[in-house]
């Protein structure tokens, strides 16, 4: 199993993961929860997939077995920023509740964005957790390699049964909020004391 941060710096490098990247998140958002998103020649995408972004891949002969996207706070791309500040400023027109943190989202080069998290949903249960640590340890070095200390992300609100599971460090930095096909909050995911 491997772990591989994409950009569109070294997309050359790697042959096939970065389509294999988006075709796996097509699978996993589109196919399996039915989320009416952004689609061309198999692969699930949107305005946050900027160069300014990252793409983190657990990845096995060639199959994607997990992955996440990585956005800084700052980024800026004509009238977006990152999903849930857009989100909290109505930008996204009410796909995503606006009223989804208790505070002001943050613009911190230190703070950067994680969305579009997945585990592929053919891993066999035998491995998930082995998978689920590949993909917490390459947030924690993907983030060391962006010079991030923290996290936002909007994830479903059953965390707190797997994040301690996986030594993941998180608060919730919004209420529960039912949409799409369950309930999700944002949470801040602490990475200082990791990134040493």
């Amino acid at each position: 199993m491997q772990t591989t941060t994409l950009s569109f710096s070294n997309l050359h490098v790697h042959g096939e993961l970065f389509a294999n990247m988006f075709r796996a998140r097509r699978q996993s958002f589109i196919v399996q929860r039915n989320w009416d998103l952004p689609q061309v020649d198999g692969m699930e995408f949107d305005q946050y997939d900027t160069p300014q972004s990252r793409w983190v891949a657990v990845h096995e002969a060639g199959q994607v077995l997990a992955g996440f996207r990585l956005t800084p706070t700052t980024a800026r791309c004509g009238i977006y920023s990152y999903m849930i500040r857009d989100a909290q400023n109505g930008i996204l027109g009410g796909s995503i509740p606006s009223d989804l943190l208790h505070d002001a989202a943050p613009v911190d080069p230190h703070v950067w964005e994680c969305t579009r998290a997945f585990v592929n949903h053919s891993i066999p249960q035998s491995i998930r957790r082995k998978v689920h640590k590949s993909l917490v340890n390459a947030m924690t070095a993907a983030a060391r390699e962006v010079g991030a200390t923290r996290l936002v992300a909007l994830t479903e609100a059953t965390w707190p049964r797997w994040f301690s599971r996986c030594g993941i460090e998180a608060e919730p930095i919004g209420p529960v909020k039912w949409f799409d096909d369950g309930d999700f909050q944002c949470i801040a995911i602490n990475l200082a004391s990791k990134l040493h």
